[in-house]
């Protein structure tokens, strides 16, 4: 696998096989990247379970924070790291630990490491290394286009605002239904008359 360029086929195929997420580093404070990537993934379906051994006892929008992959006790379907470079071949190895194995790594941006990537591909993982599940689900599901980022695509017509159910591009349904600030004002400045 080319790590440097994935398909988006690539890609779509692990955001629709997944349904259950262990991300290591997540984060309970609400201004840290992993926070919003967590958040976002359980508002899209996804089953999150929080890894970090310093918030134990805590829990992350409902979820429980558990120390480490090995204490989850039942099967998951990816890994996401979002764990600086240095860290990510001990995870790695860690999950290939488990019984039965996930089905994906997944490292986030800024974070890679080859040789991590080598054993988890030898033992039949897939990997992604310098991406954000949370980024990769918008762009293929066109809802980055609804937040105003530009889609490449030349549109006389505006992006509809999701709504709760709404049935995605990923073949999930929106369980959030874009609540946030930014979409409710596109809303209300599109149905008050000019």
């Amino acid at each position: 696998m080319n790590h440097d360029a994935y398909p988006d086929d690539y890609i779509r195929e692990i955001l629709n096989a997944v349904k259950s997420i262990a991300m290591v580093g997540a984060s309970p404070a609400n201004v840290r990247p992993s926070y919003f990537a967590f958040k976002y993934l359980a508002q899209r379906g996804y089953d999150m379970i929080p890894i970090n051994p310093g918030h134990v006892g805590k829990s992350l929008l409902g979820k429980p924070f558990v120390a480490s992959l090995a204490d989850i006790g039942r099967p998951i379907d990816m890994v996401d790291i979002f764990r600086n470079s240095s860290h990510i071949m001990p995870v790695v190895e860690e999950a290939l630990k488990l019984a039965p194995l996930p089905k994906v790594i997944w490292m986030q941006l800024g974070a890679r490491d080859d040789a991590a990537a080598e054993r988890a591909e030898a033992a039949g993982l897939k990997v992604v290394m310098n991406r954000c599940p949370k980024i990769e689900y918008g762009r293929l599901s066109s809802e980055i286009s609804w937040m105003g980022v530009n889609s490449r695509t030349l549109s006389s017509k505006r992006a509809p605002v999701p709504t709760q159910g709404m049935r995605l591009s990923l073949n999930r349904m929106s369980v959030g239904g874009g609540e946030t600030a930014a979409s409710d004002r596109a809303a209300k400045n599109r149905n008050e008359p000019s």
